[in-house]
């Protein structure tokens, strides 16, 4: 039995500029973090006594003779990628709900990964990792995603990370002093909102509108710089990270209709009235999770004020994708 942990992960600033289809003529910039919430892949070989070669569980259950016959297109394609021809029984199981803003899909493509790695004996380096779950999604899934969730799932970690024209990529831990990381975890919010969305339509409308939208982008680009200012600096509130959160959600607004909608704006405005200093939807938008910045003294109010939303308290994590059990004598 092999099993892989990934982290989900929470974007701060810049995503949108993590698109091929914008930093391949302006370069990107996101700040994001991951945090202790993971999709667990396990994987075992299936011995060769049932009808079906392989078995995929996850919200549904799919016994399978042929690869071509796999309905879940990331499980289809990692192991196509892998080149698997041993009979595997693989099962997901995720702390939080699917298509929620929290880059669930790619911790998948990444554990999938990196669980099918160990089960071959190959220790995957993060930067690897990263590289290969862009390419399944982008190039062989053909999904409309950016890169910047299977980089953060891979690395783990609160990093700022910078795309290159050229398609590279560098990571690096934003700078910040310990207490300053802690204040700033302290004053985060996270409640589910309960409504679920198809991400990738929502990308399709905002890269639709990208060459509409270049200011836009550029701006949202900048306030990267301006908040790793803000975590470094020794004197500056960290309720400015807030204020900055608040510009980034108003400048995302613009980028799509299909990005906001009226329940989520009302769930915005009450937190905000409640005494939130800014906030956002995590992801591509419409739904899922959202995210806002409260000093510790107004929380209880905000939380009182969206009393009828899931609350999710939260830590950040380090460590990226890892394999938590692993059986060398197991090979694919």
């Amino acid at each position: 039995m092999i099993i892989s942990r990934t982290p989900f992960r929470i974007s701060f600033f810049g995503g949108g500029t993590d698109y091929p289809a914008w930093y391949r003529e302006n370069g990107g910039s996101v700040i994001s973090t991951t945090i202790d919430k993971y999709c667990y892949i396990s994987c075992r070989y299936l011995p060769p006594f049932f009808e079906h070669k392989h078995r995929i569980v996850y919200s549904q259950i799919e016994n399978v003779r042929e690869l071509h016959e796999i309905k879940h297109p990331a499980v289809k394609a990692v192991m196509g990628y892998m080149k698997v021809t041993r009979g595997l029984e693989i099962h997901h199981d995720g702390d939080l709900p699917a298509r929620s803003g929290l880059g669930s899909s790619s911790a998948f493509t990444v554990g999938l990964l990196n669980a099918l790695g160990a089960f071959r004996g190959e220790r995957i380096s993060k930067e690897e990792l990263a590289k290969t779950a862009i390419h399944v999604e982008q190039e062989i899934i053909k999904e409309t995603v950016g890169s910047q969730d299977q980089i953060s799932a891979s690395f783990g970690g609160f990093n700022r990370i910078e795309f290159k024209r050229d398609d590279t990529f560098s990571v690096s831990p934003v700078i910040m002093s310990r207490e300053r990381r802690e204040e700033f975890e302290k004053s985060l919010m996270l409640f589910y909102t309960g409504i679920v969305r198809v991400s990738e339509t929502i990308q399709k409308t905002k890269i639709d509108h990208f060459k509409k939208r270049g200011s836009e982008l550029t701006s949202m680009q900048e306030l990267v710089k301006e908040a790793a200012a803000v975590f470094s600096s020794k004197s500056t509130p960290i309720d400015e990270i807030g204020k900055l959160m608040h510009k980034s959600w108003e400048l995302k607004r613009t980028l799509s209709s299909t990005v906001s909608n009226p329940q989520i704006d009302q769930i915005y405005q009450a937190a905000m009235d409640a005494g939130a200093s800014g906030g956002k939807i995590l992801g591509a938008g419409g739904g899922g999770f959202i995210l806002f910045s409260v000093k510790p003294e107004m929380q209880a109010k905000v939380r009182e004020t969206l009393k009828s939303l899931l609350f999710v308290s939260f830590q950040f994590d380090d460590t990226g994708s890892s394999i938590v059990l692993y059986d060398p004598k197991l090979a694919i």
